[in-house]
C-alpha cells in the first residue's frame, strides 16, 4: 500500500472512533484510548517516516514543519484528555476541540501535503516503499501497545 493511502486509512479509522464516541456508542474509556493509540502511532509513522522523507522538498517544506506542531498540539490535548474524567461535559468539550484539531491537520494534509508529494516529490515507486515501512512501523507499534 502507498503511503498516503495508508494515511488516509488511517484518517478515516479516527473519523469513524470520534464519531462513535460523540453519539455515545460504546464505552467511552475504552474508545478513547483506541483513539488515543491510532492518534499516537500514526504520529509516531508520520514523524519518523514519512515526514523525513517529503521534508526537504521546497513545494512541501513549510506544511512539514507546520504538521510537526500541529502534532505537538495533539499530543497535549490528549495527554490532557487521557488524565480527566470520561464522564464529564468538561471532557467531552475537550475531545471536541481534539477532533477540531485533528480536522484541520488532516483537512491539510490530504488537500495540500498529499497531492504536492504525489505530484511533486515521491514516484510512485518511492510511496510504495515508504508505504511497506509505515505499515511494518505501524503493526510492531500497536502489537507493543496490544502486549501492554
Amino acid at each position: 500500500m502507498d503511503a498516503i493511502k495508508l494515511l488516509k486509512n488511517d484518517h478515516r479509522q479516527v473519523e469513524k472512533i470520534f464519531s462513535q464516541i460523540e453519539k455515545g456508542n460504546g464505552n467511552r474509556e475504552q474508545l478513547f484510548r483506541e483513539l488515543a493509540n491510532e492518534l499516537t502511532v500514526h504520529a509516531e509513522i508520520e514523524e519518523q517516516l514519512f515526514y523525513p522523507a517529503v521534508k526537504n522538498a521546497k513545494q512541501t517544506h513549510d506544511l512539514v514543519l507546520e504538521s510537526f506542531e500541529e502534532h505537538k498540539q495533539v499530543k497535549l490535548v490528549l495527554a490532557d484528555l487521557d488524565k480527566a474524567d470520561k464522564t464529564t461535559e468538561h471532557w467531552l468539550a475537550g475531545l471536541k476541540v481534539l477532533m477540531e484539531d485533528v480536522q484541520h491537520h488532516v483537512g491539510e494534509e490530504e488537500k495540500e501535503l498529499f497531492p504536492k508529494v504525489e505530484d511533486k516529490v515521491l514516484s510512485r515507486q518511492e510511496l510504495e516503499d515508504l508505504g511497506t515501512r509505515m505499515e511494518e512501523m505501524k503493526a510492531q507499534r500497536l502489537a507493543a501497545i496490544k502486549a501492554r
